[in-house]
C-alpha cells in the first residue's frame, strides 16, 4: 500500500435511493477520520441516487459512484464494489442510514490488527436495534447468537451486512453470493471454517427514516440458511472450501 492509498474503501450498494442517500454520506464523511475512498454502487446509470449524489461527489473527492457491470442486485453491488475498490480493508455499509459510520474506523484498525472479518454487533452488550420488522429481528438475533454458541463464530452478529473486511481474506475464498444481503453471513461462515479469526464492536441500528426496504425476507431466508449451515463442519483449507462452497456442502 502507498502513501496515496486510503486505509479504507466504503462500499454502498444503492437502488434508486435518490436524495435519500445524502444524510448517510454525511455522517460517514463527518465520523470517518482516517484516508477513505467511499464507492456508491449502482446497478444502471438511470438508477435516481445518481443525480442526487452529483453536487455532493462534486465537493467531495473521496466519494464517487460506479456502475456495477457485474448483475443486477445488493450481492452483484458489493461484489463489484469490492472488485472496483483499492483499499487493504474494505467497509461494507448500507445506503439507507441505519448504520452508524462512527464504528468503521474502529473496524479498520481490527482488521489491521488481524482479524479477517470485523462486525458491527446489534446483538452484543453495548448494541441495539432500534425499529424494523420484528420478526426479521427474532431471526437475525437468534442466527447470529446461536451461530456464536455452537461454532464460536466470532460475532453474534454474523447476519449484518456492515462489516470490515481484509481484502486478502475475500480475495482469497471468493464471494459466491449472488442475489441478497447475505455476503456478510457468507464471509463470516468461510472465515470460521478456515478457522481464521473474526472479532466484533458493538453497534446501534436505527431504522431508515425514509424510502422502504428492499430486503425481501421471504425470498432470502434460503440464502441465509445455506451459509448458517455452511458455518458448521470441521477445519477446511482454502482449496477445499472453495469446493464446498461452490458445490453449496457443509
Amino acid at each position: 500500500m502507498t502513501d496515496t492509498t486510503p486505509r479504507v474503501s466504503i462500499v454502498i450498494p444503492a437502488y434508486n435511493e435518490g436524495d435519500g442517500i445524502i444524510p448517510g454520506l454525511e455522517r460517514i464523511f463527518e465520523a470517518v477520520t482516517l484516508t477513505a475512498e467511499v464507492l456508491v454502487v449502482v446497478d444502471t446509470p438511470e438508477d435516481t441516487t445518481i443525480p442526487a449524489m452529483a453536487e455532493f461527489e462534486a465537493r467531495e473527492p473521496r466519494l464517487r459512484h460506479v456502475i456495477n457491470t457485474y448483475g443486477r442486485g445488493p450481492a452483484q453491488a458489493i461484489r463489484y464494489g469490492i472488485d472496483t475498490s483499492i483499499a487493504d480493508t474494505v467497509v461494507v455499509t448500507m445506503s439507507d442510514g441505519c448504520d452508524d459510520p462512527r464504528q468503521i474506523d474502529d473496524l479498520v484498525r481490527l482488521v489491521e490488527r488481524g482479524v479477517v472479518v470485523a462486525a458491527a454487533s446489534r446483538y452484543m452488550p453495548g448494541g441495539q436495534q432500534v425499529g424494523g420488522p420484528r420478526f426479521k429481528q427474532f431471526l437475525s438475533r437468534s442466527a447470529g447468537q446461536s451461530l456464536q454458541v455452537f461454532t464460536n463464530a466470532g460475532t453474534r452478529d454474523a447476519t449484518n451486512s456492515f462489516k470490515a473486511y481484509s481484502r486478502a481474506f475475500v480475495q482469497s475464498v471468493g464471494i459466491d453470493s449472488r442475489d441478497g444481503f447475505e455476503i456478510g453471513l457468507e464471509l463470516t461462515a468461510k472465515a470460521r471454517r478456515l478457522r481464521l479469526p473474526v472479532a466484533e464492536i458493538p453497534t446501534i441500528w436505527l431504522d431508515r427514516t425514509f424510502g422502504q426496504s428492499n430486503f425481501k425476507l421471504s425470498a432470502w431466508i434460503p440464502k441465509y440458511l445455506r451459509w448458517y449451515r455452511f458455518a458448521f463442519g470441521p477445519q477446511l483449507t482454502v482449496d477445499e472450501l472453495k469446493t464446498k462452497s461452490t458445490n453449496s456442502e457443509g
